[in-house]
This record gives structure tokens, sequence and C-alpha cells, in this order.
């Protein structure tokens, strides 16, 4: 029984031993993965940010039931493609008075240029009021043209349908959007830079973009930084609350690469060689 004391102090002077060894193998894996991640990219800045697109909202100026909508969230347009059509008859009607006015206001006027040729047979003051009537038609004329035409909207630029707000059958207001337009061009990465590190970019350096679940970065330019800080604490300037001001800068990409980026996602953003 004497020697139980002993036997105790030897198992806690090992396990003491060992805890020590273990702390210092561990302390060790620290130091060389902060040597191996110092070593990685010298001199990058990496922040976080996330996609941001800026839509084309496609709308017809005037009011009328959706007659026809010729795309769905998803579909990939062109320039010129057919978006919808409002219901067009009201308009189809006055077109076609406007164009039957003018063709009988314009053969009036030239039968009084001909009168106007003879002296006597016609008044100069008919021939003024003949050409005032025909350009008066002209002007409806092209006002009746325009009211059909602006209920069939077209893709005004090459893109992605991100989105449909009517369905075909509702009633549509003047210049609300019925289908939502993404065009690459307009996809851009938004990222927010620590002010400490923001006076080591500049816009057009070569940005790095990684995404979740993608092995190679996407390729950008740094296009733009926001003059102001943002998230600014509501303290006066120190060189503690410094260190939490961010300012925000933009990234664009070519077409080809920022349609595979969409609104909303999480991305971490990668500046320097």
């Amino acid at each position: 029984m004497g020697m139980l004391p002993f036997a105790v102090d030897v198992k806690e002077s090992t396990m003491a031993t060992l805890s020590r060894k273990g702390l210092l193998r561990l302390g060790g894996v620290v130091v060389l993965l902060g040597l191996l991640a110092g070593c990685g990219h010298p001199g990058r800045i990496r922040v976080q940010g996330y996609v941001e697109g800026e839509f084309v909202y496609v709308s017809s100026q005037l009011a009328g039931p959706l007659q026809t909508l010729n795309v769905y969230r998803g579909t990939k347009v062109k320039a010129g493609d057919p978006l919808f059509e409002l219901d067009r008859t009201v308009e189809k009607a006055a077109l076609d008075q406007a164009v039957a006015s003018l063709k009988f206001s314009e053969k009036d006027f030239e039968r009084q240029e001909q009168l106007a040729l003879t002296p006597g047979s016609a008044s100069e003051r008919d021939l003024q009021l003949a050409r005032e009537v025909r350009d008066q038609d002209t002007q409806r004329l092209a006002q009746a043209q325009w009211n059909y035409d602006n209920k069939l909207q077209s893709a005004p630029q090459t893109g992605l349908v991100f989105d449909t707000l009517y369905r075909e059958g509702e009633w549509v207001d003047a210049g609300h959007p019925v289908v939502e337009l993404l065009p690459p061009q307009n996809i851009e990465v938004r990222a927010f830079v620590p002010e400490t590190q923001i006076g080591r970019i500049h816009p057009g350096d070569s940005v790095q973009v990684f995404v979740d679940g993608v092995k190679d970065p996407f390729k950008g330019t740094l296009r733009y930084i926001f003059p102001q800080a943002e998230y600014t604490p509501p303290v006066i300037y120190s060189e503690e609350s410094r260190g939490k001001l961010v300012f925000m800068v933009e990234v664009d990409f070519d077409p080809e690469i920022a349609a595979q980026l969409h609104p909303g996602q999480p991305v971490d953003v990668e500046f320097g060689p």
C-alpha cells in the first residue's frame, strides 16, 4: 500500500510529459501551416464578395391585356427576338384609318398642286389647306404606327430571360415590366476590401474570382472602387476603428465568362500578381 502514492505520481508525471510533447507537436504544426499559408500567394489580397446583376426591364408604354408571351424564365434570347405582345386590336384599327386618311389627303394635295399650275384654277389658300391636312395626317399615321409597334416588344440586347412577371391574358399597366432580361455584360462581382489594403489595388488590375464547386477561378478586371467607405463605425476615427472600414469594388468580365455566374452567388475575390 505504501507504493501506491509513488505509482500515482509516476503516472501523473508521465501524462504531463506526454501533454507537453503533444502541445509542442501541435504548435509545430500550427507554425508550419502558417508558413505554408504565407508562402502560398505572397502579396495577394483575398476578400469576400457576391455576384450582382443589373437587369433590363422590358415594358410597353401602353396598357392592355398580355396576348402572347414568347419566352419563359431561363430562355436565352438575341437582340431583336420577340418577347411579348399586348392586344393590338384598337391600335390596328386606328392604324388602318390613319393610312386611309393619309392616302386621301395626299391625293387632294397633289390635285391642288396641279390646279395651281393653271392660272385661276385654284387659290393659294386651297393649296395651303391641302398641305396642312396632309401634314396632320402624316403625323397621325406616325403616332398610330408607334402605338401599334409599342405593344410588340423585342429583346433590346442579347441575354438571359431572368424572369417573366405576367401571364398571358393578364392586364398589364402602361410602363410595367413584363420581362426581366439579364445581358451577360451586366453581370459583375462586388467585393469589400479593407481600408488598410485599398491603396494596393487600382482600376484595371486583374482579378481572380473563386466560386464554390468550380475548380478554376474566373478571371476579371477591377473596374471601379467606390469613393466612400462602407460599414463605417459610429465613432470618431482612430487607428482601431479604421481597421473596420471597407470599400466596395466592382469587377467585370468578358460576356462569355460573366454568363457562367449567377446573381446573388457568394464568391471569393483575389487581387494581386
